[in-house]
């Protein structure tokens, strides 16, 4: 395949390893481009990916620049993973709400983490995107920077580009839960439909035998014995974490049975990131017996192992030594589908993915336009999402009160509005009353004000002060 792929936030370690090894795997023929505002993120990014393209050999060029408009023009895919202030301004995102008693466990989709991410993505995603428009009208264009909804609706919105959210996550559960029904995930079909990072499977199937009434009974069981350590502690929640393996250790995600057993659906991806869509049920973090992003889903850890993966690439990057054959095996990880997908797209093979697009009636009971992640065709005539079934009224309830936040932050992004942020605040139900609601805003916005110019001033500006 002859490809020019366009990576921007090539800075993320992992991911641009994981790609660069799967497009090696798979022999292309290919320009690559790393694109990254970090001077520093992007000259590791670029040694590790010069150190693999020649030890195989590959027939890849490769460049690397701090300016994506340099690289754009006849780009045939353009991939954004991009995290706008990095691993440092997602540590704020998250303790300033500590402040409050606010507990998250991630911080990057919602409660008022994901809100303030959201607030610092929109504006630079949005001017990637009219990049795009401009100068590859006709590249593919994937997301896998979070918050996924949020970021894919503000693009589309603003923009009206065709960008595909993608997230390993569903797939990953699907694994998960072929395990537990002890099936190989070959055997194992589901249906699952949602929001990003809470995709509810409500059909699952083994050989093509309704697989739900055993997904219930096991999540039963589960709920009889209760839920104690040898349940949930296992060694990569002790290591810490930093992202969709938690979903994938075979550990039991209680809230996660709680609710298959109360909506008969299973929702993605475990509880490290569902418990974040209802935060009423953990008041001060509390998840049976521990506290959510401190002792359970440690945060800390998440962050520290971040930051030691990239300073790992970098030491590697810079050593005059060749890198081991480990360094190509395969790995799982947010990388994993992109390659596939473009493979499936130029021959025409018609797999089925799980993608986040704008619902034009394949989920007919939730709102027009919102994106949706659920499964789509990749084809020759690109990512196409499947007709699928309404869903049960409870899951669609659900959803669609988180729908109207998802438009209410993306409306406070591009309108640079504090008094939007603080609707969302208040939508999302992480704060107990208004005047928290403004006071923990103005917290965030100043801590974040760097990479938030349009909101200078914002406070004079607006209509009425909450507080």
């Amino acid at each position: 395949m002859n490809e020019k792929l366009v990576l921007i936030g090539a800075g993320s370690a992992m991911f641009t390893r994981g790609l660069v090894a799967d497009v090696l795997r798979r022999g292309w023929e290919c320009e690559l481009a790393l694109v990254d505002t970090d001077s520093d993120a992007l000259a590791a990014a670029e040694g590790i990916c010069k150190k693999m393209i020649a030890a195989r050999r590959a027939p890849v060029k490769l460049r690397a620049t701090q300016e994506r408009r340099e690289v754009l023009p006849g780009a045939t895919v353009v991939i954004t993973t991009i995290g706008v202030g990095g691993r440092r301004a997602w540590e704020q995102d998250v303790f300033i709400p500590r402040r409050f008693g606010i507990y998250q466990p991630v911080g990057d989709s919602v409660m008022p983490g994901g809100t303030s991410r959201a607030l610092r993505m929109i504006s630079p995603m949005v001017e990637i995107a009219k990049d795009v428009m401009e100068l590859a009208p006709n590249a593919l264009f994937f997301n896998y920077a979070n918050p996924m909804a949020v970021v894919c609706r503000a693009v589309r919105k603003a923009t009206g580009a065709d960008m595909v959210g993608l997230c390993i996550g569903v797939f990953e559960v699907g694994n998960h839960l072929a395990r537990r029904l002890e099936a190989d995930s070959s055997e194992f079909q589901y249906t699952a439909l949602g929001i990003n990072h809470l995709t509810w499977f409500v059909e699952a199937r083994v050989n093509g035998r309704d697989a739900m009434p055993a997904l219930r009974e096991i999540a039963a069981k589960h709920m009889a014995e209760g839920f104690g350590p040898e349940h949930l502690n296992t060694g990569s929640e002790e290591a810490g974490t930093a992202g969709i393996d938690d979903a994938v250790a075979d550990r039991v995600h209680p809230f996660c049975c709680q609710l298959l057993r109360a909506f008969g659906a299973y929702p993605a991806v475990g509880d490290r990131h569902v418990t974040e869509f209802f935060p009423a049920f953990f008041p001060e973090g509390k998840h049976f017996g521990k506290t959510l992003g401190v002792d359970r889903f440690s945060f800390e850890k998440t962050i520290a192992r971040g930051d030691s993966i990239y300073e790992e690439m970098r030491e590697q990057a810079l050593s005059p030594d060749a890198l081991s054959d480990e360094f190509f095996e395969h790995a799982g990880g947010e990388h994993e589908q992109a390659a596939d997908i473009v493979e499936s797209i130029r021959r025409d093979l018609g797999r089925v993915y799980s993608a986040n697009l704008p619902n034009q009636g394949q989920v007919p009971n939730l709102p027009p336009d919102v994106i949706v992640e659920a499964p789509a065709v990749a084809t020759a005539s690109g990512v196409k999402a499947i007709a699928q079934r309404p869903l049960p009224s409870g899951i669609a309830g659900i959803l669609a009160s988180r729908f109207g936040w998802v438009e209410t932050v993306v409306e406070a992004a591009l309108e640079a509005s504090r008094d939007k942020f603080i609707q969302g605040l208040v939508m999302d139900g992480s704060v107990t009353n208004l005047a928290t609601a403004g006071r923990l805003a103005d917290e965030l916005l100043a801590a974040q004000a760097e990479y938030l110019p349009q909101f200078s001033g914002a406070t004079q500006r607006r209509a009425g002060r909450i507080d």
